[in-house]
C-alpha cells in the first residue's frame, strides 16, 4: 500500500470524523465510498428521459 503524508490540519479533520476506535484506513475508505456513491448519483441525475 502506498504511503502518503498528511498535513496536520488534515489529520485533525480526520480525527473529528472518526467514531470510537475507527482507524484512518476505515474512515478514508468510508469517505471514498461516500464520494463514489455521490458521483454515481450525480452522473445519472439528468440522464433519464420519460
Amino acid at each position: 500500500m502506498p504511503k502518503i503524508d498528511l498535513e496536520k490540519e488534515t489529520i485533525e479533520r480526520l480525527d473529528n470524523l472518526r467514531i470510537d476506535d475507527e482507524t484512518y484506513d476505515e474512515i478514508i475508505n468510508e469517505l471514498i465510498n461516500i464520494y463514489e456513491a455521490e458521483e454515481l448519483t450525480l452522473s445519472f441525475a439528468g440522464d433519464r428521459l420519460e
